[in-house]
């Protein structure tokens, strides 16, 4: 079976390569997003494999359909950019990576929050400059916070547990947990109430109708007074805009952010010589309270070699019994 790959780098091809010795797939790579400038590349593979920041809308699944494309296999857990019900009319497989290294996300998570707490990134350039001064230093402790955690999937799970062994109140909000998923240790409550009490939020829930702008100019009224934002799930959950402005009155104090909603424009590129046209990011790059990394939240060793395997593994259960434990439908 022919896979083709988008939105590659050196590290997928070496992953996917490692792990496919036990698969004997054919693997072409390209490096190029997958868009209405690029499906033509696609149109002669069986399967195609794509990324968070590629676009399959209802126009481009049409055109694969008219190939020989019959499986998509996404290499991510979100799905939103795939429009599901255009692949099922056109008898298309879609599969996913569910979970790849949910411990690798929720680390960055503390990674990104003790970095904004302790200034360790700015420590860090004063001393190679010989400068040890610790005026403008003075740090924040994670202990006695309380934290809402927005989505107990995996990832948050693991989050809200780092949490608790920080000394924290941690309030959790998912409306799909039943009672058995429910732990003691921690607080369920709604979005509201993890609003209107929590001083640090991280968000942890897919993205799709009911979570698009999760973050509003509406929601950001009722949170606290110097409230921190941890978003490393997907762009869309925050409004940019309403956020920046908040960051400007001092409603927010510290974000964090792995993800962007305009990222396909800029993440996993190097545009080190280039003019970024995006004036809003690059605003935001400006403020010394906001820290901004360019999606690498699950890039660790173990989570390559986990979405190559899990991949790889999707493509070949369907393959040989026609359905796949990952499989994403409409429903």
């Amino acid at each position: 079976m022919e896979i083709a790959f988008f939105s590659t780098r050196k590290y997928d091809r070496q992953f996917f390569e490692q792990v496919n010795k036990d698969f004997d797939f054919e693997l072409t790579f390209f490096e190029a997003h997958l868009n209405e400038n690029t499906i033509s590349l696609a149109l002669d593979f069986e399967v195609i494999c794509i990324f968070v920041n590629d676009r399959l809308s209802d126009d481009l699944i049409q055109k694969l359909s008219q190939g020989k494309t019959k499986i998509i296999a996404l290499r991510c857990a979100g799905f939103n950019n795939v429009d599901l019900k255009s692949a099922t009319e056109h008898n298309m497989k879609v599969v996913r990576v569910p979970a790849y290294s949910p411990n690798a996300v929720a680390e960055h998570v503390l990674a990104m929050l003790l970095t904004l707490y302790r200034y360790t990134h700015k420590a860090y350039n004063r001393v190679k400059e010989g400068n040890f001064s610790l005026v403008g230093m003075t740090g924040k402790e994670i202990f006695g916070k309380t934290v809402g955690i927005i989505g107990m999937g995996k990832i948050g799970k693991i989050t809200a547990n780092i949490f608790k062994g920080f000394g924290c109140r941690v309030l959790v909000s998912d409306p799909k947990l039943s009672s058995s998923d429910k732990h003691q240790t921690f607080e369920y409550v709604d979005n509201s109430t993890v609003f209107k009490e929590a001083d640090i939020i991280s968000l942890h829930c897919p993205l799709n109708e009911d979570t698009k702008y999760l973050v509003n100019e509406k929601t950001l009224k009722i949170m606290k007074d110097g409230v921190t934002i941890i978003n490393t799930s997907r762009g869309g959950l925050i409004n940019t805009m309403d956020v920046y402005k908040a960051l400007k009155s001092g409603k927010v104090a510290f974000l964090g952010i792995d993800v962007y909603e305009e990222e396909e424009k800029l993440f996993f590129e190097d545009l080190s010589t280039e003019i970024i046209m995006d004036d809003l990011f690059m605003r935001l790059t400006t403020f010394p309270n906001v820290l901004i990394t360019g999606h690498q939240g699950f890039f660790t060793e173990r989570a390559l070699e986990n979405i190559a395997t899990t991949t790889l593994q999707n493509i070949d259960d369907i393959q040989r019994s026609g359905s796949s434990s990952n499989e994403v439908t409409v429903d």
